[in-house]
Formats: C-alpha cells, sequence, structure tokens
C-alpha cells in the first residue's frame, strides 16, 4: 500500500515538473534586398536596399539584447526573375544568397553556423502571387500556364516546351512584356528571415492534494485491475522504417529558348505625300515606353520651261516617351511627347519670286501627338511640333530664262515647325495591336 502511494505521488510532483516548464514561442525577423537584372552586386542605393538593411539591423540588435530571445537558424533565400537561362538563373540566386550572408558577416556579429542558403532559380511562387493579385491584360491565361504548365515539358529526355516559352510566346509576347516591366524587378531579390526562439516564463504550479488509495482487493480475494495502467511500450517490437527509395532525376536540358518581342515601325507622312514631297522614316522601341526615330524627304521636281521648282531634302531625328493606357498595353501607341532636330535644304519658286537655301537650315522642337491602332499592324499617327527653325536663303526672280538675285536674308522662326499624319506599319515579333487581332481581344 505504502509502495503505491508512493507511486502515486511520485507520478503527480514529476506531472507538475512538466507542467511547470517554461513555453518556448517562435518568431521571425525578415528582410528583403533587390538587384539589378543579371547582377549579384549589393548596392545600398539600388530601391533604398541601405535603409531596409539599417531597419533590420536595428531590430536583430533589440532582439538579441532581450535575455528571453535566442537567436536560432537564418535563412537566406536567393532568386531570379525568369529570363535567361535556366542554368544562369541558378547560379545567380546562389550567388545573390551568398551576397547577403558575407554582408551580414561583415557587419552583424553572428556566427557561421547560423545561416543556412538556398538559391531557388525562378520564383515561380512570387511570379504567381504578383499576377494573382494583379489586373494584367490576358491575366486568366496566364495564370492558367503557371498553375498547369510545368517548368519543363520533357519528351523523350528532350526538352520539347515549357512555362518559360509559353509565357514567352503568348500574344505575341504581349503579356511576358508587361510582367518584364511591371514584375520581374520583384523576384531579382534575396530575402533573408531569422528564427528567434523566445521563452516565456510559466507559472508557478499549485500542488495537487493526493487522495488515500481506495481498496483494491477484489471480491473473492483476488487483486483487482487497476482502471488506469501505465505500460512501457514493447520496444522489441518496433521495426525499421521502410526505405525511402529517390526518385530519378529528370534529365537535365537546356532552356529551350524564348523569342522575345521586337517593336519597330515603318512611317512615311501623309501631308508631304499630298505635298509630293515623297518621304519615309523609321522608329524603334527601345525600353519602357521610350522610341528613337528618323525620318527623310526628298522631291526634286523641277521645269525650267514653266520656271516652276519644287526640291527639298533633308530629314529628323526624334526621341519620344509614350503614355497613358494605351501605352501600357504595347510599345508605339497612345500618347506621346518628344524632342526632335531637324536639316534641310529647299528651293521653292512656282513662276513668281523664288526661295532658295541651298545651305543647311537646322532646327529643333518639342512634340506631342498620338498613335491610333486602327488595323492589326497599322496605326495612324497624329503629331505637331513647336521650335525653331534657322538659316541663310536668297530671294530671286525668273526673268527672260534666267534667275536673277534680289536678296539674302536669314530666317529666325519660333512657332510650327513639324507637322505629320503619318501612315505607320508596325513590323516585328509580337508587334500587333492586340484589340485588332482576329475576332478582337479574347
Amino acid at each position: 500500500m505504502k509502495k503505491r502511494i508512493l507511486l502515486l505521488a511520485g507520478l503527480v510532483f514529476s506531472s507538475m515538473s512538466i507542467i511547470a516548464q517554461d513555453r518556448i514561442q517562435t518568431d521571425t525577423i525578415g528582410v528583403k534586398v533587390y538587384f539589378r537584372q543579371g547582377y549579384s552586386i549589393f548596392e545600398p542605393d539600388f530601391r533604398e536596399n541601405g535603409i531596409r538593411l539599417g531597419k533590420f539591423a536595428e531590430q536583430l540588435e533589440k532582439a538579441g539584447a532581450d535575455s528571453l530571445v535566442k537567436i536560432g537558424t537564418i535563412h537566406i533565400v536567393g532568386a531570379a526573375s525568369p529570363e535567361g537561362i535556366a542554368k544562369m538563373n541558378q547560379r545567380l540566386s546562389e550567388k545573390r544568397a551568398e551576397t547577403l550572408i558575407a554582408w551580414l558577416r561583415q557587419n552583424l556579429p553572428l556566427p557561421d553556423s547560423s545561416f543556412s542558403k538556398e538559391g531557388i532559380g525562378v520564383d515561380w511562387k512570387g511570379l504567381t502571387r504578383l499576377v494573382e493579385n494583379s489586373e494584367m491584360p490576358y491575366r486568366e491565361e496566364v495564370l492558367d500556364i503557371l498553375y498547369n504548365t510545368p517548368e519543363w515539358v520533357i519528351r523523350n529526355g528532350v526538352v520539347v516546351d515549357g512555362r518559360q516559352r509559353q509565357l514567352g510566346m503568348l500574344h505575341g509576347g504581349q503579356a511576358w512584356w508587361y510582367m518584364e516591366k511591371h514584375f520581374f524587378p520583384e523576384l531579382r531579390s534575396s530575402a533573408m528571415e531569422i528564427y528567434c526562439e523566445i521563452t516565456v516564463p510559466a507559472p508557478a504550479p499549485v500542488p495537487e492534494e493526493v487522495l488515500p488509495e481506495p481498496d483494491t482487493t477484489g471480491l473473492a480475494g483476488v487483486p483487482a485491475v487497476p482502471a488506469d495502467t501505465l505500460q512501457a511500450p514493447d520496444t522489441t517490437a518496433a521495426q525499421e522504417p521502410a526505405a525511402v527509395t529517390e526518385p530519378e532525376p529528370a534529365p537535365v536540358a537546356e532552356t529551350p529558348s524564348v523569342r522575345k518581342p521586337f517593336y519597330m515601325a515603318l512611317k512615311t507622312n501623309m501631308l508631304y505625300d499630298a505635298a509630293l514631297v515623297p518621304n519615309a522614316g523609321v522608329e524603334f522601341h527601345i525600353a519602357d515606353g521610350w522610341s528613337i526615330g528618323a525620318n527623310w524627304m526628298y522631291a526634286w521636281w523641277k521645269s525650267d520651261r514653266h520656271a516652276r521648282y519644287w526640291r527639298t531634302y533633308g530629314g529628323d531625328l526624334a526621341v519620344r516617351k509614350y503614355f497613358g493606357k494605351k501605352a501600357e498595353e504595347k510599345p508605339l501607341q497612345g500618347h506621346h511627347l518628344g524632342v526632335y532636330g531637324q536639316m534641310l535644304t529647299y528651293d521653292f519658286e512656282l513662276g513668281g519670286r523664288g526661295y532658295l537655301g541651298d545651305r543647311w537650315s537646322w532646327g529643333a522642337g518639342i512634340e506631342y501627338g498620338y498613335s491610333l491602332p486602327v488595323a492589326r499592324r497599322i496605326n495612324i499617327d497624329f503629331s505637331l511640333g513647336l521650335g525653331y527653325l534657322g538659316g541663310e536663303y536668297k530671294e530671286y526672280l525668273p526673268m527672260d530664262g534666267h534667275y536673277v538675285w534680289q536678296a539674302t536674308r536669314n530666317r529666325h522662326w519660333v512657332g510650327p515647325t513639324k507637322a505629320e499624319i503619318t501612315f505607320v506599319w508596325l513590323l516585328g515579333y509580337g508587334n500587333t495591336n492586340p484589340d485588332k487581332e482576329k475576332g478582337g481581344r479574347r
């Protein structure tokens, strides 16, 4: 009887000691650092990296000063955006994680054993979250590819398709171009999480009263079996866990190339065409709505018998910035502002006083316009430029089969120096107007 009472008392006090143990909670301190495309160099001034890491260091210092907080594992994850080759993206993500570890070792007193790093290559999960929370063009089709298309489609050991390629091909690359501008910079990062163990002191235990042991003698004098019996498990019957067979790795193959969109346009100013001044131009999209273009005109009409001269040649260079809702959908459409410089010579005479500028006249100005999509690969661009045009010119009169000089003057004109209603032919892979596709927008 006394032995059983002592056994019960021991169980009670041992359970009290278990209950009285301190409770451990976990929390995390995190920070994210961004990199330029294709680089793993840490730049404090890029996207406020330095400010973000400074605040993170303050949080970590505050946690380290708390006696109840124990700094645990420091996990760093490097990531990349989908452009480029898979092997390079994998290596780039690992180098970005290493860059952040190097900064931590240099600036914070943390043991090397605390670090664990991971390079995940392309951050597909992050891209999926960004698309889900956006209203980007072709959102549902992009999500369908992200959800249902594997990173690699392999047949007979050869990569024949994949998620990256399908996204790049979707609607001629227009969805890819949008994500490249708005989402991919968020994926070029290295994120860090520090796991902290926080000790929460337990309240003082309250001892429980030990009740007297009931009579355990059965009716027939046979000891009764206690209702609650603690029995040690039979460890002899324990079996080793079944061996886990590792799956065969998928064949490693080169990333299928993604054909990027290319945006350019051939143009002619229909106002000049109507004035019998043949002209042609070309415009190239650079990046982020910026473009560069050049135009040239050449007319050389003359009739000495009727004293008619209609001659000019020259051109201009222009830089434009497209903006507005249409410009967000694809390049080379919508509102645009620009600057331009121009040079020309001329000789105009229609039976009366003539004007000859046989030396280069030059000008410069600013322009505003709107490029209106009218067909799958056709735009009409309306533009007006204001600026300065200057140069020397001569006045003459036709007399008795001769052209008699009258005066030499200098022109200093400030006002409209450019007017265009331009026929624009869109060229390049993916350079089509989505609203003008066959069947309309899907």
